[in-house]
């Protein structure tokens, strides 16, 4: 990483395999290192297998940090465990990015 400036940067970092109290730290290390003052950041949750209350706490405290840093931050593509985890703890509303929900497969 450098020292320059992070003006107008648009980073878009895909999370992969769980998001859980296992991985928590090794997620929150790099999720503090890529929000940063007036940037645009998307987490791509499609590759997410697993969620836990580590991992939400995770994401709630990434949304909150991205908002006191003024850095705009987005999850995107919600893995159906995502989704799955949204739903039981009620907080997708917290978050307020779209969900998209994929009909089922036949």
């Amino acid at each position: 990483m450098t020292d320059a400036p992070a003006e107008n940067l648009y980073r878009i970092l895909p999370l992969e395999g769980g998001l859980t109290i296992y991985s928590a730290a090794e997620h929150m290390e790099l999720l503090m290192q890529v929000l940063a003052p007036d940037t645009e950041v998307e987490l791509d949750l499609c590759a997410v297998d697993e969620l836990d209350c580590a991992g939400l706490q995770l994401l709630i405290l990434a949304k909150q940090e991205a908002a006191r840093m003024t850095c705009d931050l987005r999850l995107t593509n919600h893995s159906p465990a995502v989704i799955e985890a949204f739903e039981l703890s009620g907080l997708g509303t917290f978050f307020g990015d779209p969900i998209l929900i994929k009909p089922a497969s036949e």
